[in-house]
């Protein structure tokens, strides 16, 4: 059945279920032992703020639309009228194709075509596997062009740790540097994160008093986690990120709209953890920014777990 998000794909393990949607490859439910570790999307509706999808070839925004490649300008579609920039790449409203599915994972698959301000042709897949404790994604593109394509990727789930409110959770973010924004959000400068300052969420702080919208760099990688959601009795849910992603951006918006198991919604706090392969505004920055080779093959992956108090 075809719906606003396109086709719903079911995965399951016996501890674990997930499912995604078509539509800009949506991770739209997560959860483990009955616990929801991600904010849902009803198949009757987009993806509010985002959620769930994925962001490429470039992941958050490029500033005035612009950048330039080979001497020339380059002229993005603005998708960002509020602040004139280009935002989430260009597979937002696009409906991916399923390569492969088992019962516990789907691969799929969208093409990337030469189009306003980007005259480039990639190949790209996202992978959900599921584990019995999470959920482990993984990314990729092929350049099917004829010269070498910049490549960044990045995703947009919103966390949760079961049923508990979110402004009852603390947050912690292992991260060595952050990424101050103008007002447009984009970046002017990197900055050290400093102990015990606004931006420091080295120590878990209760999401109740953050107000963030803010890109961190050079995160932890590997397994151990470059985020932690921690709720009051002590479960957390673990977000994990390759090498490649160096940067999460944290989001937190306070008009999400929260659907409950009744399938009722109702404006709350929600909490985007967004890994990234580059920074914002990285088409002009460069800033990890990938640049494939005539069929050169990129893959990453990163992930989220749940795990037990002590």
């Amino acid at each position: 059945m075809l719906t606003p998000i396109g086709q719903i794909v079911e995965l399951r393990t016996a501890r674990s279920s997930a499912t995604v949607a078509t539509l800009a490859a949506a991770l739209t439910s997560l959860e483990v032992d009955g616990r929801e570790l991600t904010e849902r999307t009803p198949a009757t509706r987009l993806p509010g703020h985002g959620n769930g999808i994925v962001l490429a070839p470039w992941p958050n925004r490029v500033r005035d639309a612009r950048w330039t490649h080979d001497g020339q300008v380059q002229h993005l579609d603005v998708t960002d009228p509020s602040r004139g920039n280009a935002i989430h790449g260009l597979l937002r409203n696009t409906a991916y194709r399923v390569l492969e599915r088992t019962d516990a994972a789907v691969t799929l698959g969208a093409h990337i075509h030469p189009q306003h301000g980007w005259p480039f042709l990639l190949e790209t897949w996202v992978r959900y596997e599921l584990a019995e404790d999470g959920l482990t994604v993984t990314h990729g593109a092929r350049n099917l062009g004829a010269a070498r394509a910049p490549w960044a990727v990045g995703a947009h789930p919103y966390f949760r740790v079961g049923e508990v409110p979110v402004e009852e959770l603390t947050l912690e973010v292992r991260a060595a540097r952050y990424l101050e924004l103008d007002e447009r959000l984009v970046p002017v400068a990197v900055r050290d994160v400093e102990r015990g300052g606004e931006f420091d969420l080295s120590t878990p702080r209760e999401l109740a008093g953050l107000d963030l919208n803010v890109g961190y760099q050079d995160v932890a990688t590997g397994p151990a986690g470059a985020a932690v959601l921690t709720a009051p009795g002590g479960g957390r849910t673990v977000v994990w990120q390759d090498e490649p992603f160096r940067w999460l951006q944290v989001f937190t918006p306070r008009d999400f709209a929260h659907v409950g198991r009744d399938g009722g919604e109702a404006p709350a706090l929600a909490v985007a953890l967004e890994p990234m392969s580059a920074a914002p505004d990285a088409l002009n920055s460069g800033e990890g920014l990938a640049w494939l080779e005539p069929d050169q093959v990129w893959e990453a992956s990163w992930g989220a777990r749940y795990e037990e108090g002590a």
